[in-house]
């Protein structure tokens, strides 16, 4: 685990900045970085649910809305343009009540299901096993498919994954091919299971320990596709599930998933997405902070029963839950989404670099309309959520080296009943194979400006900036106006021999490029 040292300056009253700290300095150390950030910690989610997949993903080829092959092209371009690395699907507690042989075949055929954990919802099944395994081609993304273990079969597993990716003259394989799919398809993720505790069966770790091994045992590699295989893992702070699965299932797994919401609360209203006070958003920040000692913990008990980390983290659901937008359905979770949110997604990112020894995977929920969507749409129209341009603003650390970073900052505590303190700046940094060094920086005040000494040593020169920022805490892009929140040209900062001097603006999320120096 490659540590980011943080000294904060002294503890402050809530919404009070410390007035006697001048300056935010950062200093990289390029020489301890070791660890890559992976792809997939860029995962997509895509969920039968609400308007995520009918609507938001997929339209028909026969509707008005502009299609190739059925899928919308506005969001198509747009996910191409994100260059997202994997997408999971289809659940989430849906996937638990999923029966794949009911989305194959013509789709005049196929029977129509009611979403019982979503809204009640009818659907056609026009979305199905090829629908999805081709929008990943198209998209150039690895698929992560959930197999039902809550109410399906051993058998039924295994003939799934027979269908996607055996190229044998073997039943399921002829099935596929009848449906009009010669080859089969690369699918790598599987997911035995999904929130096993709760909506996939209700089970004790235990229990679903003993089914891991069994499901698992049938869903076979095919025709040189290795399957790489996730265990159902715990929600938030169910340490003993993580505990009981690494003793009783262990290396038999590849990953272990983690889901972590920055929610209110589960049982009551979770509050607006648009229409909140200040002291909701330091809560909202503070709370997305709180994955950090709830990974490490996690990993702490990985760490003890695999210590050459062979089995990697999956933060497979992560991101902000709101209440439904007024005059929408409920249950299909279509929420806005504000600077509040980019906020998150940033935090959440900088987070997640600094463990990529063992976390190997995280699926922001959802793609389209869901949550913390990248995407809104609203028949014809379409319009990029803040938190997509974090994601498309962020996209240079994939796949880079992770540069550790001691940050000295003023600190916020957050509001009551969150363990996690905000610090007013954010920072992460990594180095591609070609030398470029970007470095991501967040100011979570609301309200002041701060400047950053980044102190990078000696070789690198600055080459350009990019900054997402708005004037208030729920700014947020609309079908009317859809460019009210997007990124912008960088350019606020100045270099001195090895330091960079940047001052960053109140709400800002800002990433700059460091090319070497030429020879």
């Amino acid at each position: 685990m490659e540590k980011q040292r943080i000294v904060f300056a002294t503890m402050l009253a809530m919404c009070f900045w410390a007035s006697a700290k001048a300056e935010t300095v950062v200093t990289l150390h390029r020489d301890e970085a070791k660890n890559i950030i992976p792809v997939e910690i860029y995962g997509q989610f895509a969920e039968h649910l609400g308007s995520c997949i009918y609507g938001g993903l997929w339209v028909g080829e026969d509707s008005n809305v502009p299609n190739t092959q059925g899928y919308r092209n506005d969001v198509l371009q747009a996910l191409k343009d994100l260059q997202i690395p994997v997408l999971r699907w289809p659940g989430g507690c849906f996937a638990d009540d999923y029966h794949w042989r009911d989305g194959i075949g013509p789709r005049e055929r196929r029977p129509a299901i009611v979403n019982t954990y979503w809204g009640g919802t009818t659907e056609d099944n026009s979305f199905g096993t090829h629908e999805f395994l081709n929008l990943c081609e198209l998209l150039g993304c690895e698929p992560y498919v959930s197999m039902n273990i809550g109410s399906g079969t051993v058998q039924e597993t295994a003939e799934w994954v027979e269908y996607m990716t055996s190229d044998d003259n073997a039943p399921m394989a002829n099935l596929r091919r009848q449906n009009g799919r010669e080859k089969a398809w690369k699918v790598k993720y599987i997911g035995i299971g999904n929130e096993s505790w709760g909506c996939g069966g209700q089970m004790r770790p235990e229990y679903y320990s003993d089914l891991y091994r069994r499901y698992a045992e049938y869903a076979r590699s095919f025709s040189g596709n290795t399957l790489f295989k996730v265990a159902s893992g715990a929600s938030d702070y169910d340490y003993n599930w993580t505990d009981v699965l690494m003793q009783q299932v262990g290396r038999r797994m590849n990953a272990l998933s983690l889901h972590y919401y920055t929610v209110f609360t589960w049982d009551g209203p979770k509050g607006s997405a648009t229409d909140f006070t200040q002291e909701n958003y330091w809560w909202t920040l503070g709370k997305c902070l709180g994955i950090e000692p709830v990974l490490k913990r996690h990993i702490s008990i990985m760490d003890k029963y695999d210590p050459e980390k062979r089995v990697q983290l999956f933060v497979d659901e992560w991101g902000t839950w709101w209440d439904e937008e007024p005059g929408t359905i409920r249950g299909h979770l279509f929420q806005q989404n504000t600077m509040r949110d980019a906020m998150v997604a940033a935090l959440s990112l900088n987070t997640f670099h600094k463990y990529t020894d063992r976390i190997g995977m995280a699926n922001i929920a959802q793609v389209v309309n869901v949550l913390q969507a990248m995407i809104l749409t609203k028949g014809e129209k379409m319009l990029l959520t803040p938190t997509y341009h974090v994601f498309k603003m962020y996209k240079v650390h994939q796949n880079a080296r992770y540069i550790p970073a001691e940050i000295v900052t003023a600190e916020m505590k957050a509001a009551e009943g969150v363990c996690a303190q905000v610090p007013q700046v954010s920072v992460t940094a990594s180095a591609d194979e070609s030398g470029r060094m970007h470095i991501s920086l967040v100011n979570t005040s609301p309200e002041k400006a701060e400047k950053v000494r980044l102190n990078i040593g000696r070789g690198p020169v600055l080459a350009g900036g990019e900054i997402l920022t708005a004037n208030e805490i729920n700014a947020h892009n609309t079908f009317d106006k859809p460019d009210m929140v997007k990124t912008e040209k960088f350019e606020d900062m100045k270099q001195k021999g090895s330091v960079v001097e940047v001052t960053l603006p109140a709400l800002s999320i800002v990433t700059i490029e460091m090319n070497q120096t030429k020879k």
